[in-house]
């Protein structure tokens, strides 16, 4: 074959071959040497499957000439056969379900094992934003995140956090496996006491800046002291929620709470925890919490304020102001302008539940015992389309 020749050092085996000087290092891999575990997706080094370490760094083999690979270390997939922390990382990824189609695992594990040796302290938002660059279209990213902060938690051994650097045959370049610093190790008692896959701790208000942002208006026809008694109480007023329910009694102004959404034939269940805080002097609260459906591992943050007034005689008004992120393969329905036709469906079952509580007192009828997804995002879909027709 006519070309140029390049020596590399390949998986740990010195590899001497010719090569087209224009030939991408993921065609080189796949065609020329059969390591098919390189996968090719967008060809423009968008997607991340094709991730590769060249010389101890995540690299786009899509994107990168094979002879500009002379002399250096390649490390693909295949080439982590029987390596300690990969086995553990693939281990990890096969509990939490942090694959589906396969298709970008290849390259989701390199960088996964890139962060992990390289970033040891990395919490679940700083290793979403290392995960920038390898996009999956199955999982919603939460079970890989899991996966790493399952790795982390367990503390990596200390050979696997510092830079590895050792001879390279091919001559010219030592082969360094970290690139940056060596990084601090975490305190190991602290991870051991807060493991990132069980910890059950409130979002930082902070953290909302860049939430998506919602408010809604309710109408109720009742007086704002009586629609009151019940938005103040988290018993009474869970218990209008469609689907939702209290683990227990409110304590300390921090409430345990679950709901159950069906969607079509998936029916998520999210747990989760929140603290209120009251105005009764002004009729108005907040709210701050997280909830997570273990099965599809979504994941819901955020912070609600409300407040109840008087518009009439016998008639009030309930706003709120809702700041949340959504994070999993269920944050496909939480567009904004989807989540604000669902919401409005939904407060409306929430106001009549409300209604019929002041009337009927405590023995009111209770909402359905499950709040049905698919049939507010129906009603939803069908609003926003007559609106965007006019008639509406």
């Amino acid at each position: 074959m006519n070309g140029t020749e390049i020596n590399l050092l390949l998986n740990g085996n010195p590899v001497r071959k010719s090569t087209e000087p224009r030939t991408h290092l993921a065609d080189f891999l796949r065609e020329d040497l059969l390591l098919t575990g390189t996968h090719l997706g967008c060809e423009q080094g968008v997607c991340g499957a094709c991730t590769v370490f060249v010389d101890g760094r995540p690299t786009r083999a899509c994107i990168t000439l094979a002879v500009a690979c002379n002399t250096s270390d390649v490390r693909t997939v295949e080439g982590f056969d029987g390596d300690p922390l990969m086995v553990r990382i693939r281990d990890a990824f096969t509990r939490h379900h942090g694959l589906q189609c396969g298709f970008c695992t290849p390259g989701m594990l390199t960088t996964a094992y890139d962060i992990i040796r390289r970033l040891p302290g990395a919490d679940a938002r700083r290793i979403r934003r290392e995960l920038s660059g390898n996009l999956c279209r199955c999982t919603g990213y939460a079970g890989i995140v899991a996966a790493i902060e399952d790795v982390l938690a367990n503390e990596p051994p200390i050979a696997r956090l510092q830079p590895m650097v050792r001879a390279n045959p091919m001559g010219t370049k030592p082969v360094l496996s970290d690139p940056d610093a060596a990084p601090a190790r975490r305190d190991t008692a602290a991870a051991n006491q807060q493991p990132a896959t069980t910890s059950a701790a409130l979002p930082d208000p902070a953290s909302f800046d860049d939430a998506l942002h919602l408010t809604q208006s309710l109408t109720l026809n009742t007086a704002a002291n009586e629609a009151w008694a019940i938005v103040s109480d988290p018993a009474r007023i869970v218990s209008c929620v469609p689907g939702a329910s209290l683990d227990g009694p409110a304590k300390g102004g921090v409430i345990h709470a679950q709901c159950v959404v069906a969607l079509g034939p998936i029916k998520a269940t999210f747990r989760g925890t929140g603290s209120f805080h009251f105005d009764q002097a002004n009729k108005t609260g907040s709210l701050i919490g997280t909830g997570r459906d273990t099965l599809s591992r979504t994941k819901l943050d955020g912070m609600l304020a409300f407040a109840t007034q008087d518009t009439g005689a016998d008639t009030s008004r309930l706003d709120l102001n809702m700041r949340y992120r959504l994070n999993g393969p269920l944050s496909q329905f939480g567009r904004p302008e989807l989540v604000a036709e669902i919401a409005e469906r939904l407060l409306k079952e929430v106001g009549a539940a409300i209604e019929r509580r002041v009337r009927g007192g405590d023995d009111a009828p209770a909402p359905a015992v499950t709040l049905s997804g698919l049939s507010l995002l129906a009603r939803s879909i069908k609003s926003m389309v007559l609106r965007f027709l006019g008639l509406r």
